[in-house]
């Protein structure tokens, strides 16, 4: 993917008072937990940052941005990795626990709509995605040529990415929806189902050729777009015109801040950017060499 022409990290703090946690013992261990759209970057992030700094070790897990934040509350955290932001509920409990926080947004995402590939559909409109997740619409032949019973492939509501499809839709989900773990399986899920259709983190499924073998990413289109858009299209997110996009986030404790900024300093670098970009993600404006 070429470079995006965003290239910024902007951070956040809050919440004033700090407390010691365990997480922030050692201090080149580093534990980062939270959003699956995020977690194979994470990885691929930290391989590279160890690689030239073998005295760190981190551990990496997904389960969710809402297990994350979680996490993070807990002291069994040093990084909540994100694909939301945090609720109002969580920044009173955080407060409440006397737990100072600071936010790295990192990257600009994409969240894409699959279908089987032998699906006689392209693309789809904002209004007949919402009837599908809520249930209105059950059938394919209410949208397209074919009639099929609609089965979909979704995210369990501590995922980030479920509560951002939610609000973005303004709906609640069918409860006939299946809730899957993350984006392999709904991709497995949605492979294997010439019916199904699921969403992902456009990165996923950009980043690796054979995840999106057997698949088909939609184009969306609503109203401000004259235009179906893909996720794909770097252009379309640059401009901020594709209807699904967010920023990701890293919530970090205040704690950790020390021992955490050399790796966040690398996620800024010229090799982290790339690694960023090469996932399929975008880089935001005004970044900062070192924190």
């Amino acid at each position: 993917m070429r470079k995006s022409k965003f290239h910024i990290f902007h951070i956040l703090s809050f919440i004033a008072v700090s407390v010691s946690y365990s997480c922030s013992n050692n201090s080149n261990s580093i534990k980062m937990k939270g959003s699956d759209t995020e977690v194979n970057l994470a990885v691929n992030l930290a391989e590279k940052f160890t690689k030239l700094d073998p005295n760190f070790s981190i551990a990496i897990s997904g389960g969710g941005s809402g297990l994350g934040i979680t996490s993070l509350m807990n002291g069994q955290a040093d990084i909540a990795n994100s694909s939301r932001p945090l609720s109002d509920e969580e920044v009173q409990q955080f407060k409440e626990k006397n737990i100072e926080v600071k936010t790295v947004v990192f990257a600009e995402d994409a969240t894409a709509f699959i279908v089987h590939k032998d699906l006689p559909i392209d693309s789809i409109d904002v209004e007949s995605l919402a009837k599908i997740m809520d249930g209105q619409v059950t059938n394919w032949s209410e949208i397209s040529d074919v009639t099929l019973p609609i089965n979909i492939y979704g995210r369990q509501s501590s995922s980030g990415t479920h509560s951002f499809v939610k609000k973005k839709l303004k709906i609640e989900f069918t409860n006939t929806a299946k809730e899957m773990t993350g984006n392999a399986q709904i991709i497995e899920g949605v492979k294997a189902d010439k019916t199904g259709i699921g969403y992902v983190g456009a990165g996923y499924v950009g980043h690796d050729p054979t995840a999106s073998q057997g698949i088909k990413i939609l184009k969306i289109k609503d109203s401000k777009n004259a235009v179906a858009v893909s996720p794909l299209d770097q252009a379309a997110i640059n401009n901020g015109i594709y209807f699904f996009q967010r920023p990701l986030y890293q919530f970090i404790l205040a704690e950790s801040w020390d021992k955490v900024r050399p790796f966040i300093n690398f996620e800024r670098s010229p090799a982290g950017r790339l690694l960023i970009e090469d996932h399929g993600y975008y880089i935001l404006e005004n970044q900062k060499n070192e924190i």
